[in-house]
Formats: C-alpha cells, sequence, structure tokens
C-alpha cells in the first residue's frame, strides 16, 4: 500500500508547478506515482457547482461555508475509491490539495482557528462519514499572501478564460487561511505535517519524499 501525501497551500502559492517537478524527480528515482488535484474541476459535478457559485451562480450557496465546504467534500468523497486503487498500485499518491484546504478556507471564512468547531465538523464528514483515505503526510507551501495572490493575477492574466473566483480576490481570507494552515501544521492535524518554503528545492524533497516509498 502507498503513501498518500497532500501539498496545500495559498490560490498561487505554487503547488501546480511544485507537483510537477516533483513527478519528475521521483519518477526519475523509480518510483511509483500518481496525482491527482483537488477540486476536480470538469470531472466532479460538486466540484463545478462550488467554481460556479464562487463566481455568482446558484444564488447564496456561496454566502454558505457549510454549503460550499459540503460541495468540495461531496468530490473528494466520490474520488475516494479511486485514491484507495491508486495507493494499492502506486509508492506515493500525491495530492494537490486535500481535506485540509477546506478546513483551512472554512475555519477562516467562519473566523475560527484550527481548534474551532468547523475544522472538527471537516474532519468528521469527510473521514468519517465520507470516508475519504486518511494522509500519510501534509506539506505546507507557505507562501506570503502577497506573492501568491501576484502569481494567481498572472496566471488570470496568462489565461484569458480564467478569472479569480470570490475566495482568490479576497486578500483578508487568504491572509487568515494561511495562519489556519499554519496552525493546522504546528498540532499535526491527521497526519505529520512539513512546512516548505516558496523557494524549496524540489530535488532535495523529492529525495525526502522517496523515503515514504
Amino acid at each position: 500500500m502507498g503513501t498518500l501525501i497532500a501539498l496545500e497551500g495559498l490560490d498561487g502559492a505554487g503547488k501546480r508547478t511544485l507537483v510537477d517537478k516533483l513527478v519528475t524527480e521521483l519518477e526519475s528515482a523509480g518510483v511509483r506515482i500518481a496525482v491527482r488535484a483537488f477540486p476536480r474541476y470538469g470531472n466532479s459535478i460538486h466540484a463545478d457547482l462550488a467554481a460556479e457559485a464562487l463566481k455568482g451562480s446558484h444564488g447564496d450557496l456561496a454566502d454558505s461555508v457549510y454549503g460550499m465546504a459540503s460541495m468540495f467534500a461531496l468530490d473528494r468523497g466520490f474520488a475516494a475509491e479511486d485514491l484507495r486503487e491508486l495507493l494499492s498500485v502506486n509508492d506515493i499518491v500525491l495530492l494537490d490539495r486535500y481535506v485540509a484546504s477546506n478546513a483551512a478556507y472554512g475555519a477562516a471564512r467562519m473566523r475560527q482557528g484550527a481548534g474551532g468547531d468547523f475544522v472538527h465538523w471537516v474532519r468528521a464528514l469527510e473521514f468519517d462519514r465520507l470516508g475519504v483515505p486518511r494522509p500519510g503526510l501534509q506539506m505546507l507551501l507557505d507562501v506570503p499572501v502577497e506573492l501568491a495572490r501576484a502569481r494567481a493575477q498572472s496566471r488570470e492574466i496568462q489565461d484569458a478564460s480564467r478569472e479569480l473566483d470570490a475566495f482568490e480576490r479576497d486578500s483578508d481570507l487568504q491572509t487568515r487561511t494561511g495562519e489556519v494552515y499554519r496552525e493546522l501544521a504546528r498540532t499535526s492535524w491527521m497526519s505529520p505535517w512539513r512546512v516548505l518554503a516558496p523557494d524549496v528545492d524540489p530535488a532535495a524533497l523529492a529525495a525526502d519524499l522517496a523515503q515514504w516509498k
């Protein structure tokens, strides 16, 4: 059975770029690795409904912290079997965001910390009721809010079809989310955590992750 490793961070933190580099390094080292990204936009009705809500559709859905979190949770719940199958045939399953993103963003919207009711609710919903696999390791790419926002805006400029959603445009929310993420990491929420600097060396990190296979 392989290890489930989740990479977390703010919108625009550079997670996708780091994931791509890690995959290249790990595959060259002979590690069997699979990658998934959440939310599964384009492949999940729940993720798509959430994305549409963040851009103004579906009435007041985006205003409901629990409603939006439920959409993201159901997206993962319907992917749980796929994750288990991937874990059975790979050394590492690397995720670009996972359950901690729901906990961090929702708690930040509720102005709660990692020890608040909302994070406990996410844990009970996703791990206990929906049965998504628990991560063996979670990593936080800890990037300053200003840098993450600049990167997100750069992506928007480069891709005319992409626009920042309501969460990405809210710099105060991003700041609070970063604080909750760091608290989740400090308290080893649901697994060991590692906090990564913005300039983390992908080759060195991949060599470290290879120990988890």
